[in-house]
């Protein structure tokens, strides 16, 4: 099972102006250093949830200049926001300043606040995906860009040319049965989490990923990777009394985000809100749907993902707790990922 760091701040926790990226270059430095897989930023666009990221390729370039060997990769890029020719250069200088260590992961997105950014792209943003996956590859082999709106004659190519001869791309799902379907048909690998799906459905879509994956004619079997809020120690109750304020607020933080968002049926507020995510919260800290406590515990969890098909853990580990404790738990995962090698 391979191990990854994966970012998503709620910027209202992040104390402040100052050091807002502290957690994200010691953490990468700590990943790079300890043998994980991969460092992952996502796009987020208008909200304090996940508000320290509006651009995955920024992040992506400062992680490329402090760390060496650790993959960077977004988790995701908001394909409809963006002409995929922008896309395809961005990661180009990504991949170059990492000398080929570049990735990412792809989504439709879900909020349609963000598509102030695309007018117009909202209601056909699903197969935007899939197109910025065909066009994203042919880029990525230096040949033209042929899309509808591509100049008369031999369409424009990228530069700088990637390191990379082929982008590890990804397409990113919440639990739609019918995107791992599309993955797989597009040889991409998925990015997925917990948060509406169980590890006994989640295994019964990956098997439906990796028979559309080995159809698809794409070499290997495909790659899953499950997200999990993580924070490790050496004493179970302890590690779930610490997680737990933070994470809670981190849950409410997220609800406002993917609430309902009309006036007849506002989000829940206080209390409500806290009561509102308290199954979410009891699933994460108590039911394995994440690795809080201790590597013991955590190895459980980690065995469980890999039956159900998981090829990667990504953790989420800046869900509010303070950024020292964060590091100095660290430690613990480069020992589960010791134990998992």
């Amino acid at each position: 099972m391979d191990l990854s760091l994966f970012y998503f701040a709620d910027e209202a926790a992040g104390g402040g102006r100052r050091d807002r990226y502290r957690l994200l270059l010691d953490g990468a430095r700590f990943a790079d250093t300890h043998g994980l897989s991969a460092v992952w930023t996502p796009e987020r666009h208008f909200h304090p949830f996940g508000g320290n990221y509006p651009s995955p390729a920024v992040t992506g370039a400062a992680l490329a200049t402090v760390t060496e060997r650790v993959q960077i990769r977004a988790g995701s890029v908001v394909a409809p926001l963006h002409h995929v020719l922008r896309t395809a250069e961005d990661w180009s200088v990504v991949d170059n300043l990492s000398n080929g260590r570049a990735g990412l992961s792809l989504a439709p997105g879900w909020n349609p606040a963000d598509f102030v950014l695309a007018p117009g792209r909202f209601e056909d943003r699903s197969q935007a995906v899939l197109d910025h996956i065909c066009a994203l590859r042919r880029l990525w082999r230096g040949e033209p860009y042929t899309g509808p709106d591509a100049p008369a004659g031999e369409g424009p190519r990228i530069h700088p040319l990637p390191v990379q001869d082929t982008l590890p791309l990804w397409l990113t799902t919440a639990g739609n049965p019918d995107s791992f379907r599309a993955a797989g048909r597009a040889g991409a690998g998925v990015l997925t989490h917990l948060a509406s799906q169980d590890l006994t459905t989640l295994a019964e879509r990956i098997t439906v990923y990796r028979k559309e994956y080995a159809a698809s004619g794409a070499p290997g079997t495909g790659h899953v990777v499950l997200m999990l809020h993580t924070y490790l120690g050496t004493d179970q109750a302890a590690v779930t009394a610490e997680a737990r304020t933070p994470l809670e607020n981190y849950l409410v933080s997220a609800l406002d985000l993917f609430g309902p968002r009309d006036a007849t049926s506002p989000p829940p507020e206080g209390h409500r809100a806290r009561l509102a995510v308290r199954p979410a919260l009891e699933r994460y800290l108590h039911q394995g749907a994440a690795l809080v406590g201790t590597v013991d515990r955590a190895t459980d969890v980690v065995r469980a993902c890999r039956r159900a098909g998981v090829d990667e853990i990504a953790c989420l580990v800046d869900f509010g707790i303070p950024a020292d404790r964060v590091v100095a738990g660290l430690t613990h995962l480069a020992e589960l990922h010791a134990r998992m090698a």
